[in-house]
């Protein structure tokens, strides 16, 4: 059948030739003509297709296309071989490259490519770039292979040698013809990655080593480069001088894997002759500059607009450094590229490392011309540092590849070396320009953003230790700390000063925006610097004359007011960048700009714009840092931050979007807390999940509780959301809810995670009465049942009720209470457990306590503490040793008078010792003080002491007792404060909290006052009390003036900014996690620390962190957190992927019950605990000593 069909197809074809044959005549004279008008031109798209499809096609037979195959025969007349040409281009592609006799007809056009007539070879390109465009890889394969060799070859011969010795004159027909070839061989390198992979890999590995093989085709390699022959890789620089082909087949691994096989086994050499050249194109460089001459590899550039047709050889070597640069640093940003170092080249003793590659791009960019200064010298895209600063931005965006190239000492000592040399007040090379230090910073920011970078800058390579060198990190501030006073002479009247000192102080912030760069950096006081050079930009915007409409003047002087601004905002944003860390947060609060800052935070918050280039998330991190304070609280509520987020909770909760059509209504949702709402709810617990912002923006506020509500009236603060949405304890609030279940249980969960922090619940219960309300609306939602009793309704209001209630009014540990859960369960019974709608509490959620035998407590420590040898020198140094093996051991046998009688006489022992007390040791107490509990500190006493009952640790007395124990110690830190005129809520008077860590020790000698009173008088002269006892240093005289009225706790900008720099370290899972969360390890650890992990952990527990930081150092603290935060590792990540982090360590308290006591547990704990402080015992005790000013002890 197919032969039939193929004999019938001929007949036709036939007959349809002997009617175009007269046609084809005539026309053959006309294109004969055309094509000699053309043929000594050059034309710049002669490689391209398009060209090739605009022409009639003749239908051929095998027997025609076997007689045109023999006729292109070189042997054959030149007229019969342009015929014969002139025909084949006029075939359809299908039928040639279908051919029987194609093996014949390509060879004879590989042959003749090498014809004298332009017009000839040009029309066998013209069919090769159909071929490309049209056939089967394997044929266009044989096509390119074969193109490939010719041209191969082509340079071999002495002919083109000659012609290309004293450069490339493109109007030489010999050189144009060579140059379309190579044209059309990259034109099809560029393309053929879109296809190759459909196609068998040998395909692929043909042209890829075709290629190779082509380029490495070069003269004897004994050649010095100065006086290499310009072989095929010239060319193709000068086509495709920045190497789009190799950037293309690097791209995928299919044909990258191929590529860098075959450069290592048999093309090495391609790559040998591209370094040897960038070394030769440097050093030939700087011996020009420092012979006072003309470099002798610049170029020539024409006068005038006239196109260029003359390539002088030193442009021919720029070209090919150009082309060489760009595939080196292709090759270096893949692993088995980066493999095929060392390299030996010629001239050079060892081998070529990757250091030493990355060093010669920096030496380039640095010392090479990156402005004209003489008009030979390359300028743009095209000027040497600007491509050597490419090659190693691109390097410095892959983290593998950073490591491996970048983070070494060498190649940041080379980036710094024009820095120390113009801080020495030395010269600096000719081309070290302003422009080139702007590329310096733009490459430390870039290393800095990565943490092996930042490492490397903050300290050193660790692996050198032959030299002292000054770390990076140093040199960069100093350098930035200069520029911002205008201290160095070199730059002192340049035009791009503020463009260096922002690039500059950029390169710090990526620094200084991390806890352990602010800790290397901090001696140099640069949020000083910074706020000083705002302060002063201020005042210059402030004299900038008003615009006159119709003045000469008005662009200048619209444009430097432009620049004043922009500089402002540069400045702001590198102070805003301080409270990435607790540390820096006081330093921005000291600078007194930090309303400035976070008003202009709230402005790039709203647009959610990225907080830098360098930065892959936004400002959310930074928001719930600065809300960890009550001066940082105060200011988003002064921007206007905290109204937005609430208007938009509103809207999304209540009102919907306004662009949404009445077609598309929203659906009914079945969580209270859907998509829609998580972020804004979110974004509120982060804001209110310190005590510090809590008091400062709902402390002392009265709820609005209006009779009607408007359906239009929005809520714009945080009082108006408690009224809406919590205390809902009216018909006219319940009537003002379009959603009323749904937005009333949102409310009572945010109420849920803010009850957590204790501090915070006992504000809400003194000023709106919370539990009052909510067992009323219980009371309410009832139903009276047949026998007369009240039962309440179970829905998810009652049930989310009752689970607050009982969070309320039940204190104590994962194994000290019960919490009811939030949700209902399958079965008949749907909620089993009680509803608390009156006192007492339900007795299931009160777990039992075991009575604890003192008398029957038999441990080595117990024995050590009855043999009364504290006054034996070496007694502290083995009550230590003791206190750490039983607490490894069998921390449960350390409870009772035990725990009572070690701290007692620790704590004496340690206040003996001058060089334990920080803070002058004083027992006197102003007794004309007059002092009276707060409402909230009233409220806290009845907590502990239920809470002590229940711990079977108090007797009747207590009640009296525990009050005058806080009056007593509010007697003795009064008059230690400093009186405060600041607008802050929570700097008025006394410390606004409970004070948990007093009502802790009142627990732990069982009721004692006068015990307890004498344990703090003494205690508080250690430096732990610092960290302990938060009323200790509130406000306090002990503290510098800034740091005691800015209103931030020694907790949290030290024990909380190490405890997130070790996290780092140890555990960077986890902190990645927070940062991806927009939660803080801050935030949670304050917390914590605050209420002394009540409520988090079992009594037990809180004594032993108690006794670890008093016995062993306040540094435990930090230890202590970190290992909670390894302990839940697991539970964070998953909880950081169902974005709910915040609220899992702030209700999920349950987790912890294992974190110590347990035997599964106990063992990694405490090794964790002796493994940090192995690692930091030199660091941390040191570091929070240094947070307290040198001279307080004798205040």
């Amino acid at each position: 059948m197919m032969h039939s069909l193929k004999n019938g197809m001929m007949a036709v074809v036939e007959t349809l030739l002997n009617k175009f044959e007269e046609d084809q005549a005539k026309n053959r004279e006309m294109l004969k003509k055309n094509t000699h008008e053309h043929a000594g031109h050059y034309t710049d798209n002669c490689s391209d297709s398009d060209s090739s499809f605009n022409q009639s096609y003749t239908f051929m037979n095998q027997e025609r296309l076997q007689l045109i195959a023999e006729q292109l025969d070189p042997s054959q007349p030149e007229e019969v071989r342009k015929d014969a040409m002139q025909t084949l281009c006029s075939a359809p592609p299908s039928d040639v490259l279908n051919c029987e006799c194609w093996h014949i007809l390509h060879k004879n056009l590989t042959l003749s490519l090498a014809d004298p007539d332009s017009a000839f070879t040009e029309k066998i390109l013209r069919f090769y770039a159909k071929t490309f465009s049209l056939s089967s890889l394997s044929m266009a394969r044989e096509v390119y292979t074969s193109l490939a060799k010719h041209v191969e070859l082509s340079f071999k011969s002495k002919e083109i040698q000659k012609l290309l010795s004293s450069g490339v004159d493109i109007t030489n027909p010999n050189l144009i013809r060579l140059l379309k070839k190579i044209r059309l061989l990259n034109d099809y390198q560029k393309e053929a990655p879109s296809f190759w992979i459909r196609h068998p890999e040998k395909y692929m590995e043909e042209i890829v080593e075709s290629t190779l093989s082509l380029l490495s085709a070069s003269q004897d390699p004994s050649f010095p480069s100065s006086q290499m022959h310009f072989g095929p890789v010239f060319f193709l620089a000068m086509i495709d001088t920045k190497a789009m082909w190799f950037k293309k087949w690097m791209h995928a691994y299919y044909s990258r894997k191929v590529v860098l096989q075959l450069l290592e086994k048999s093309y090495k050499s391609l790559i040998t002759a591209a370094i040897e050249h960038c070394f030769y194109y440097f050093e030939s460089s700087q011996s020009a500059i420092d012979g006072n001459s003309k470099p002798s590899m610049a170029s020539q550039q024409q006068s005038g607009t006239k196109q260029k047709t003359i390539f002088t050889k030193q442009e021919l070597h720029y070209l090919y450094f150009v082309h060489s640069l760009s595939l080196l640093g292709r090759l270096l940003i893949y692993k088995h590229g980066r493999g095929l170092f060392p390299i030996k080249v010629k001239n050079r003793k060892e081998k070529v490392q990757l250091s030493d590659l990355v060093v010669l791009f920096t030496n380039i960019m640095l010392y090479c011309s990156n402005a004209p200064k003489t008009s030979g010298d390359y300028t743009g895209s095209f000027a040497p540092a600007s491509l050597a600063m490419e090659v190693l931005r691109i390097l410095c965006d892959r983290k593998e590849c950073a490591s491996e190239c970048l983070y070494i000492g060498k190649v940041v000592d080379v980036l710094l070396s024009p820095i120390q040399k113009l801080l020495d007040g030395e010269k600096i090379h000719v081309n070290c320009d302003e422009t080139t230090l702007t590329y310096i910073a733009d490459i430390l920011a870039r290393i800095a953003s990565f943490e092996g970078g930042l490492t490397l800058l903050l300290y050193g390579q660790k692996t050198d230790t032959s030299k002292k060198r000054t770390v990076a990190a140093h040199i960069i501030a100093q350098f930035s700390k200069n520029l911002l006073h205008e201290d160095i002479a070199a730059l002192s009247e340049s035009d791009m000063l503020a463009v260096l000192k922002g690039s500059f102080i950029f390169v710090c912030r990526q620094m200084y925006h991390t806890c352990e760069g602010l800790q290397v950096l901090l001696h140099y006081q640069l949020h000083d610097c910074i706020a000083d050079a705002w302060k002063k930009t201020i005042l210059l915007s402030e004299r900038t004359p008003t615009p006159v409409a119709g003045a000469t003047s008005l662009s200048s002087v619209s444009q430097e007011s432009q620049g004043t601004m922009a500089w402002e905002e540069s400045l702001l944003d590198n102070l805003l960048n301080f409270a990435a860390t607790p540390k820096g947060l006081l330093l921005l609060q000291q600078t007194g700009a930090i309303n400035e800052c976070v008003t202009y935070m709230f402005s790039r918050f709203t647009k959610k714009l990225q907080v830098s280039r360098c930065e892959k998330f936004g400002y959310g991190v930074m928001v719930t840092q600065v809300a960890a304070t009550a001066s940082g609280a105060l200011a988003l509520q002064k921007s206007g931050f905290i109204q937005a987020l609430v208007t938009d909770l509103w809207a999304v909760l209540e009102c919907g979007r306004d662009d949404v059509r009445v077609i598309h209504p929203k659906p009914t949702p079945v969580d209270p807390i859907d998509r829609s709402c998580q972020k804004s709810f979110l974004a509120l617990v982060n804001l209110m999940s310190s005590y510090p912002a809590v008091y400062e923006l709902i402390g002392n506020q009265v709820l609005p509780s209006k009779d009607i509500y408007s359906l239009r009236e929005v809520p714009t603060c945080f009082a108006d959301i408690f009224d809406r949405l919590i205390i809902v304890d009216s018909d006219a609030k319940m009537n003002s809810l379009f959603n009323y279940e749904q937005s009333h249980i949102f409310g009572l969960r945010l109420l849920n995670v803010l009850c957590c922090n204790l501090d915070t619940l006992l504000l809400l219960e003194s000023q709106y009465k919370v539990s009052d309300v909510l067992l009323n609306a219980q009371k309410e939602n009832t139903l009276e049942s047949s026998a007369g009793l009240e039962n309440v309704i179970i829905d998810g209001v009652s049930v989310e009720r009752n689970h607050i209630l009982v969070r309320m009014n039940v204190i104590g540990g994962p194994c000290e209470r019960v919490l009811p859960p939030r949700a209902l369960i399958q079965g008949n019974n749907l909620y089993p457990w009680p509803m608390f709608s009156s006192h007492p509490v339900p007795k299931c959620y009160i777990s039992d306590v075991p009575l604890i035998d003192v008398h029957t407590q038999d441990n080595e420590l117990a024995k050590f503490l009855s043999k009364k040898l504290d006054s034996r020198p070496g007694w502290l140094d083995n009550c230590r040793r003791l206190f750490s093996k039983i607490i490894k051991n069998n921390p449960v046998s350390l409870s009772g008078s035990v725990y009572e009688e070690l701290l007692e006489k620790c704590v004496s022992h340690l206040s003996e010792t001058p060089t334990n007390c920080v803070f002058t040791y004083s027992d006197c107490k102003d007794e004309q003080v007059q002092t009276e509990l707060s409402a909230v500190q009233c409220l806290g006493v009845k907590m502990v002491i239920r809470y002590g009952k229940h711990l079977n640790l108090l007797n009747s007395t207590a009640e009296q007792d525990l009050p005058e124990l806080l009056n007593q110690c509010e007697k003795l830190l009064k008059p230690q404060r400093i009186i405060s005129d600041s607008p802050m809520r929570y700097l008025q008077g006394r410390f606004p909290g409970h004070d948990w860590f007093a009502s802790s020790v009142f627990l732990i000698m069982s009721g004692d006052s006068e015990k307890a009173l004498a344990f703090l008088l003494k205690f508080s002269c250690l430096l732990a009390s610092a960290y302990l006892w938060l009323p200790r240093l509130h406000i306090s005289k002990l503290l510098s003036a800034d740091i005691a009225l800015s209103g931030i706790h020694p907790v949290y900008f030290c024990s909380s900014h190490y405890i997130e720099m070790l996290m780092k370290t140890e555990i960077p899972l986890v902190f990645s996690a927070f940062r991806m969360s927009g939660y803080t390890p801050s935030q949670i650890c304050q917390h914590w620390l605050s209420q002394c992990f009540w409520n988090y952990l079992d009594w037990l527990d809180i004594c032993h962190y108690i006794a670890l930081c008093i016995i062993l150092g306040p540094d435990y603290q930090i230890y202590f957190c970190v290992a909670i935060f390894k302990h839940l590792q697991q539970e964070i990540l998953q909880h950081t992927q169902a974005q709910d982090l915040q609220v899992y360590l702030k209700i999920y308290e349950e987790q912890l019950k294992r974190f110590i006591l347990k035997r599964d547990r106990r063992c990694f704990t405490v090794k964790l605990l002796l493994l940090l402080l192995g690692s930091y015992f030199c660091e941390m005790p040191a570091f929070l000593g240094a947070a307290m000013p040198a001279n307080m002890s004798a205040l």
